[in-house]
């Protein structure tokens, strides 16, 4: 890829830090953007500080005039800013619209008064419960779709119910490949589905496979929601950047399309299945207790990647097993980051 200036909203966020790190390894420049209001943007912050061509600016992109003056002078936009948990978006659904929706109309008029293309992290959330009407299969550790390879993009999306979450991601999306058809700006929007790896700092509410591995590591009590079968592919974050840099050489040419992401059909996993294998990395038990179902969560999703395959020549790198192994051995490194 030809050098460029990368300007990356929530730069100090999980994907943001990786994607920075990564870029700017490559050569390039990467201008960070972060309000650091998440928890562990902080940590993530000061490691960036030692990256040569990172610069970080602190900002929120809920304000629109310093967020178009910050990416003056840049040549592109990662949009990986956002509001994540669909807990915190039913306990306050406000502050969910503005940073999600709000927000992501603030960088698409950034990008509108400075002429930048944009690749936006959206999210499998927008397909809402229509997922649940999909026929699937209960076995001992899982479920499945019964015949589907996964979720495409011709999926439809407008499901009778969503989450605030869902539905602030729904309107960012939608705005995204409007600003492509009716202003011409250069845009690619990506539904993702689970992300990993190192710098990460999941919870119960966001992050659930890195929340699972600490806990592990830890020896601490797990909650699993539900029955612990549900199913969703999980994408290594290096896979991810790989696409973005993919995408960025081509986004003329597909400019205002739409791509369902994650590990696709040969990188899923359910809940039952990690424990099992982190009960293999940890040499020991895991132990774990029931809980109620949480709302709108989906028995099985995972993304038809054929897409992005065809149009990027682009296909997760890393298995499921060498993934988990990968952040696993990070975190354990890295247990005082998570104090």
């Amino acid at each position: 890829m030809v050098r460029i200036r990368i300007f990356i909203t929530g730069g100090c966020g999980f994907i943001g830090t990786n994607f920075a790190d990564y870029f700017s390894g490559n050569g390039n420049e990467v201008v960070v953007f972060d309000s650091i209001y998440r928890k562990g943007t902080e940590k993530n912050m000061e490691w960036l500080k030692s990256k040569k061509g990172v610069t970080i600016i602190s900002g929120d992109i809920r304000d629109e005039k310093f967020l178009s003056e910050a990416c003056h002078g840049c040549d592109i936009i990662y949009h990986t800013a956002a509001q994540t948990a669909v807990t915190i978006s039913v306990k306050d659904p406000r502050k969910d619209f503005e940073i999600n929706a709000l927000g992501t109309f603030n960088v698409l008029e950034a990008a509108r008064k400075n002429d930048l293309p944009v690749i936006y992290c959206s999210t499998n959330k927008v397909y809402g419960d229509n997922v649940n009407k999909i026929p699937i299969k209960e076995k001992e550790k899982r479920y499945d779709f019964e015949g589907e390879e996964g979720v495409n993009e011709s999926f439809p999306i407008d499901a009778k119910e969503h989450t605030p979450y869902g539905s602030s991601k729904l309107a960012a999306d939608q705005y995204t490949r409007d600003y492509a058809s009716i202003y011409g700006i250069n845009t690619i929007t990506n539904r993702q589905s689970c992300i990993y790896g190192p710098r990460q700092f999941g919870s119960t509410d966001q992050g659930w496979v890195v929340h699972f591995i600490l806990s592990a590591i830890n020896n601490k009590l797990l909650t699993i929601y539900g029955d612990g079968k549900q199913v969703r592919d999980i994408l290594f974050i290096h896979d991810l950047a790989e696409l973005f840099e993919k995408q960025t050489k081509k986004i003329k040419e597909f400019s205002g399309e739409v791509y369902n992401i994650g590990g696709g059909r040969e990188n899923t996993i359910s809940i039952l299945e990690l424990i099992a294998l982190l009960e293999e990395l940890t040499g020991r038990r895991i132990t774990y207790k029931f809980s109620d179902w949480r709302p709108a969560d989906q028995k099985v999703f995972y993304c038809d990647i054929k897409k992005a395959k065809k149009d990027f020549s682009w296909e997760p790198k890393t298995s499921v097993r060498d993934g988990i192994k990968k952040t696993f051995e990070w975190i354990s490194e890295n247990k005082k980051l998570f104090s």
